[in-house]
């Protein structure tokens, strides 16, 4: 068996793709643009490393705060469903004995209709 082209002609139609697309006046001056804009941003920052590094570290912080807001976010709700979980058997007793009582009040007040004389006229 041979080598596998894939790789190959994967690399050669993405070129040939790039060529193309560059055939379009359009596409030719935005890939200039983008490019002369990559090339003074890595320009300026290669001469200014301190402002790079600065950047990174405003990054890095704004990051930090945003995972320690979610880290928060996610610890509150954890604990409310641990909250709920601890409230859950407490109600559904609750409940059952609320559905008892009236139960038990509705056995007893048919109890007392029964033995209590009715009035006739």
């Amino acid at each position: 068996m041979g080598k596998s082209k894939l790789g190959k002609f994967v690399l050669f139609g993405a070129l040939l793709g790039g060529a193309v697309a560059l055939l379009d006046r359009s596409t030719r001056n935005s890939v200039m643009g983008t490019s002369k804009k990559a090339a003074n941003e890595i320009s300026f920052y290669a001469k200014n490393p301190e402002t790079l590094k600065q950047k990174l570290v405003d990054q890095k912080d704004k990051f930090q705060a945003a995972y320690e807001q979610l880290s928060g976010d996610v610890s509150y709700i954890k604990e409310q469903v641990e909250e709920l979980k601890a409230l859950t058997p407490q109600v559904k007793e609750l409940v059952t004995d609320t559905k008892e009582t009236f139960v038990d009040s509705k056995e007893e007040y048919e109890t007392i209709l029964k033995e209590s004389p009715t009035a006739t006229p």
